[in-house]
């Protein structure tokens, strides 16, 4: 999109939320509604003060309030969470207590990422960001667990956390009532000229059966920075759609059958090889297309038994990316460039910029929950049973093979009066079976990982906790070139420890308030994911931080939300060097105030706060964003059945390039949306 052909689109943005704003206010003021009527005193994110566990959970009406382009945008402000890059869905990715996606490869196996039960994500491509192609339209929930000790239901060596998506269901629009309800929602974002609509069809034939169809077109231009430079490689179209139905049935309508479908894909021309970099550079540029397909099948039974609450899940979640290099793009085509080969190719080598990649991740898990009492102590025992087979395609710059898991897993909840005690255990084993020479070998590994949590929950709303958790990070396809790494497992140890509060009428009559702190201790060894800064190799990596998490509302419906993350992190060198960790995100600061006028109108300010980070690989200057949001559900009027909402994201157009982060951060950005339902 040309330069005047964005200033259009900003004027017709900007025409269409002063509209939107006054025929908001005047439907309003036709239905009589009393803004300053208020009836509910809570905040946009509830404080989980009621576990040990590091969660934190985004519902439906936050991920709607923040406009959220990608996923990475709808968790950033989850306090242990950074992002590499974040606003487009190619080279962005997520970091979680300084482990995750980096500036080299988009994963390192210690952050994972689940859609309705599915393993989503591929191994270390070499600088195509985390793939994570889907869009935030097609999910109703979020939840962030945070660290080692939550995440064993989940799988192995997750060091730095669980991303867990839920898909939206048919009765989510319908409300539980038989019925046909559908709804359309389009949005505009000034900063690249962005369009996004979707679609949902949703139909509850039943009380036995229900279906619902989703489909999204989103589409952005190449954005500006605060200093009015464009951001190069940020353009993107991304289709998506959702299929999804459930059906009930047995004696009491005790089983269900559920399945769902999401597919997301993108075709781009002419783009940087390097998803982290804004031009081509010495890898050039390539034609590549994403398609990214999950699918998974739920069968559930849940009788009148407090013994059996069984949930078995097959799923299947599908990514292949072909790319295509075009000649002369790479510097090094330049004959005089040093970093030209002999043989004419770029220094990128045609092995990587033309390699085709495809992971398919096939996964039955049995799970049940058991509802039991022993004398005095209540227990809430999951267990869980696992098949995996990842299969990974030989491409021209990496191995194939095949790695097939089975785990078994068990989690105790205790409450035992005021206690609760949750011990944890974890068996993996994995077959990793290469199939292209000279990598064609065979290796088997396995680990046995558990934790324990205690919480201690005072009678006036006080509770402290605890945690110790070890996991081991087991080999991993792309190893498959070193025997050393595929016999050996990386190893992490986690202590937490942490206080809650949460009560009402604490400072006025019908307020409420809630506080989490949490701090942490995490060290990996025998580390095989990294190379060594200052020495031949690491021998350990450590990290510590405190996570913070308040939120406080009063019944005048004035709220605030406050978040805040401190991160130290050193690397160990084989050779008694000491540098700081590579992955160590910013210390941050989050504050939201707002104000609810009753279910209609809800204002809030945002900031977002970052230190200035000093490193031994970087210096980051700090920075502080100002967002601001506005959403108006009419309840009576012209408007009824609608919500309008109305963003401004780095409201005073602050030029910065987050740390962690490879491409400077978007300016400012007007952002309007309008959804309705028929």
């Amino acid at each position: 999109m040309s330069y005047p052909s964005r200033r259009a689109a900003l004027r017709m943005t900007t025409a269409c939320t002063v509209i939107l704003g006054l025929t908001a206010a005047a439907s309003a003021q036709e239905a009589g509604v009393d803004l300053g009527q208020i009836t509910l005193g809570e905040s946009k994110r509830e404080v989980q003060t009621n576990t040990a566990t590091a969660v934190t959970l985004i519902d439906q009406d936050e991920i709607d309030d923040r406009q959220p382009g990608t996923i990475a945008e709808l968790i950033d402000t989850v306090p242990g969470v950074s992002l590499v890059n974040g606003s487009t869905p190619q080279g962005s990715g997520i970091n979680i207590r300084g482990y995750g996606a980096n500036s080299t490869y988009g994963t390192d196996q210690k952050v994972a990422v689940v859609v309705d039960g599915a393993s989503v994500g591929a191994e270390e491509i070499y600088r195509l960001g985390t793939q994570l192609f889907t869009d935030p339209f097609l999910y109703k929930s979020a939840e962030v667990i945070r660290g080692t000790v939550g995440s064993f239901e989940y799988g192995s060596g997750i060091i730095g956390g669980v991303v867990k998506l839920e898909t939206k269901d048919a009765s989510d629009f319908t409300n539980g009532e038989i019925g046909f309800v559908g709804t359309q929602t389009l949005e505009f974002s000034s900063n690249g000229g962005g369009i996004t609509s979707s679609t949902n069809l949703a139909w509850k034939v039943s009380d036995d059966f229900e279906a619902m169809l989703n489909y999204t077109w989103r589409d952005q231009d190449l954005q500006q920075s605060g200093n009015g430079t464009e951001i190069g490689n940020s353009a993107f179209t991304l289709p998506s759609y959702l299929v999804k139905g459930r059906y009930t049935f047995g004696q009491n309508r005790d089983q269900s059958i559920a399945l769902s479908y999401t597919v997301s894909n993108t075709d781009e021309s002419d783009v940087p090889y390097d998803t982290f970099v804004t031009s081509g550079g010495m890898f050039g540029n390539v034609d590549r297309t994403v398609n990214s397909r999950t699918a998974a099948l739920v069968y559930a039974y849940n009788p009148a038994n407090d013994l059996i609450d069984l949930n078995v899940t097959l799923s299947y979640a599908d990514q292949e990316i072909t790319q295509e290099y075009i000649a002369g793009t790479s510097t090094c085509d330049d004959p005089s460039n040093p970093c030209r080969f002999q043989d004419g190719f770029p220094a990128g080598g045609f092995g990587t910029v033309n390699a085709d990649h495809r992971y398919e991740t096939t996964k039955l898990t049995a799970k049940n929950t058991a509802l039991f009492d022993t004398g005095l102590i209540n227990h809430e025992l999951r267990t869980g049973f696992e098949l995996i087979n990842k299969k990974r395609l030989n491409a021209n710059s990496a191995y194939g093979g095949t790695d097939k898991r089975v785990a078994l897993y068990a989690i105790d909840t205790m409450d035992i009066g005021s206690w609760t005690v949750t011990p944890a255990l974890r068996y993996e084993h994995s077959q990793i079976d290469g199939s292209t020479a000279p990598y064609d070998g065979n290796y088997s590994n396995d680990a046995l990982m558990g934790g324990l949590s205690l919480r201690y929950a005072f009678n006036n709303g006080f509770a402290v906790f605890g945690s110790a958790a070890y996991t081991e990070n087991l080999p991993i396809i792309d190893d498959l070139n070193n025997d050393i790494y595929m016999s050996q497992s990386e190893k992490s140890r986690t202590f937490e420890f942490g206080a809650s509060y949460a009560a009402s009428d604490v400072f006025s009559s019908g307020d409420s308030f809630s506080v989490k702190a949490n701090l942490y201790q995490t060290a990996l060894w025998d580390v095989t994911s990294y190379s060594a800064r200052s020495s031949t190799s690491i021998d350990k990596i450590e990290t510590k931080g405190l996570e913070l998490e308040a939120s406080y509302a009063m019944d005048s419906g004035l709220y605030v939300d406050l978040n805040a993350n401190i991160v130290r992190a050193e690397e160990y060198g084989s050779e008694n060097t000491l540098d700081d960790w590579r992955g160590a995100p910013a210390d941050t600061l989050q504050l939201t105030l707002g104000k609810k006028f009753g279910e209609e109108l809800d204002l809030s300010w945002e900031m977002q706060g970052s230190k200035r980070y000093e490193g031994t690989d970087a210096v980051v200057a700090g920075s502080v964003v100002h967002n601001l949001r506005a959403t108006y559900k009419p309840s009576q009027g012209v408007l009824r059945n609608s919500q309008i909402r109305f963003g401004i994201e780095n409201a005073f157009d602050k030029e910065y390039t987050p740390r962690l982060s490879t491409r400077a951060a978007p300016g400012r950005n007007f952002k309007v949306s309008i959804a309705t339902t028929f």
